[in-house]
């Protein structure tokens, strides 16, 4: 851009100034609306004599203005993660005092979060950095007509659903305004421009959406996805340091990605921002947990979370743009999948709470809270690191032709995801199976009979409940088995099982538990 002389050599205002007329002056194609006032501005002071270069200069650095905004970078987006992390972990114990004042605290309960009272509302200090990053890199007036103030409304449908968790901190809402307030922050979002309209799968193609009349399926489909993705977060709330840290990995991947997919940026720094929030919170939900956040913060982590998903990936035209999302979000999506297929088997309502989620196995098979986010965290890593190699690894020219090594190196990576999977289901007993039950119960019953494995196989396989261990810190802990069809008590080796087999119920006063069950 050449420097302005003086009056004499300052251009002719006009609409050359600004848009899509003039991409290489502007950079971006500016809102229709601001530009259309930037001109009119521009020919006012033309038809006097008095000041004519005011309109170049007013309308270069109207252009100036807007060009990072339309066009993030990666260094933008840093700064948006550093800035939210900050923002959020000086917050952080803010919201932990106005929590006590309010009385929003995690009382210690069979299904508690903790066994000590623990201030909740972390939620808004999260939404507190998600808020003043996303206002500074994420502003709108820039977008295309179509998209309108896209970003303004992610930034209202987030402040809705953070108020809405807030409130059922503190009043325990019922499960249907709770569900209110979810859809209704997913169709602002959905108003403002968040909408699936059409998909690509692989082997399939582009798949487009009927997008007339109340056939309108793709902003229906993106409303139920984003209240989906909100209880999916919600329901991994429960162990100390598991939905944020969970969260820091796939916003971090999501940006990653995201800035390789052409125009994606602003996506790219939402993910960013959403990863920093996430991880300024974690220095104070890392167990043990001085804070939690809450409804307000894992519903409001779901929403961004959704959005990314949409933004940043399904809307692009790659074949894996579809398939990405679910890789990196299949730990937190395996796990409420199981727990409602578990409580519509036994007809029980999806939002009542049960201790059958991953970190509830885990807690029972022996592991302390910090193992359990260990092997869930090397689990989305793992995920993770799959998603961007399919992103990034040369494998393919996307034509039909592969690259021999390449290709290995991706089968690699996937046998390796594979495999630690596997590992982890037969761990966590996910999937039953007589043999593989005959098996596990052998190696914590040695001196049982082969009838007495045969019988606690086929109870374990008819009611689909486990084991619960706890510690009570001796060594030599007696184990009690549980009550088998006459009544007996039976020896188990050097473990304590629950009589109840559901809950990991521990005893006050004793040894602390290694998990405390949720409240979903």
């Amino acid at each position: 851009m050449r420097p302005i002389a003086g009056p004499a050599h300052a251009p002719a205002p006009g609409p050359h100034m600004c848009g899509p007329t003039m991409p290489h002056m502007c950079g971006i194609e500016l809102n229709k609306d601001a530009c259309a006032h930037d001109r009119a501005a521009a020919h006012a002071p033309a038809r006097t004599a008095h000041a004519p270069h005011l309109p170049a200069i007013d309308l270069r650095a109207c252009d100036a203005l807007h060009e990072p905004m339309a066009h993030p970078t990666e260094l933008d987006a840093l700064y948006a993660f550093l800035a939210a992390a900050v923002v959020t972990a000086l917050l952080t114990p803010l919201t932990m005092r106005f929590a006590r004042a309010v009385g929003a605290i995690d009382e210690p309960r069979e299904r508690g979060l903790s066994d000590r009272p623990t201030p909740l509302l972390g939620g808004l200090a999260i939404f507190a950095g998600v808020l003043l990053a996303g206002l500074i890199w994420l502003p709108a007036g820039y977008a295309t007509e179509h998209q309108g103030q896209l970003w303004h409304g992610v930034l209202i449908a987030a402040a809705v659903i953070t108020l809405v968790g807030a409130l059922d901190d503190r009043f325990d809402l019922h499960p249907a305004l709770k569900l209110l307030g979810q859809v209704l922050a997913a169709v602002i979002v959905v108003h403002f421009g968040v909408a699936v309209k059409a998909i690509t799968l692989p082997f399939v193609g582009h798949l487009t959406f009927p997008n007339t009349g109340p056939a309108d399926a793709g902003p229906i489909l993106t409303v139920i996805g984003l209240v989906v993705m909100m209880n999916v977060v919600n329901f991994s709330d429960g162990v100390d340091g598991l939905a944020a840290g969970v969260c820091v990995i796939i916003a971090a991947a999501m940006a990653v990605i995201a800035f390789d997919f052409p125009g994606r940026q602003q996506p790219g720094v939402l993910a960013a921002l959403t990863a920093g929030a996430a991880l300024g919170f974690l220095l104070y939900n890392f167990p043990p947990a001085s804070s939690f956040m809450g409804d307000c913060g894992a519903q409001l982590l779901g929403l961004l979370m959704g959005v990314i998903t949409v933004e940043a990936a399904v809307k692009t035209a790659a074949v894996v743009s579809f398939v990405l999302p679910l890789i990196l979000l299949a730990v937190p999506f395996l796990d409420t999948t199981f727990v409602v297929l578990k409580r519509l088997k036994y007809r029980q309502p999806i939002y009542r709470p049960d201790s059958e989620h991953f970190h509830h196995r885990m807690a029972r098979i022996g592991f302390s809270s910090r193992r359990t986010i260990a092997y869930l965290y090397a689990w989305t890593l793992l995920l993770a690191g799959m998603a961007l190699a399919l992103r990034f690894v040369p494998y393919s020219d996307h034509k039909g032709h592969y690259n021999t090594g390449w290709t290995l190196v991706m089968l690699a990576i996937g046998l390796l995801v594979i495999a630690a999977s596997v590992y982890l289901v037969y761990v966590l007993e996910i999937l039953k199976f007589r043999r593989l039950d005959a098996i596990r119960l052998r190696r914590l019953r040695p001196d049982a009979s082969p009838a007495e494995i045969e019988l606690d196989v086929a109870k374990h396989l008819e009611t689909g409940e486990f084991d619960a261990v706890s510690h009570a810190g001796d060594r030599d802990v007696q184990a009690l088995d549980d009550v088998v069809a006459d009544g007996a008590e039976q020896r188990v080796g050097k473990r304590q099982v629950d009589e109840d087999r559901v809950g990991a119920k521990q005893e006050r006063g004793g040894a602390q538990a290694p998990i405390a069950a949720d409240g979903r």
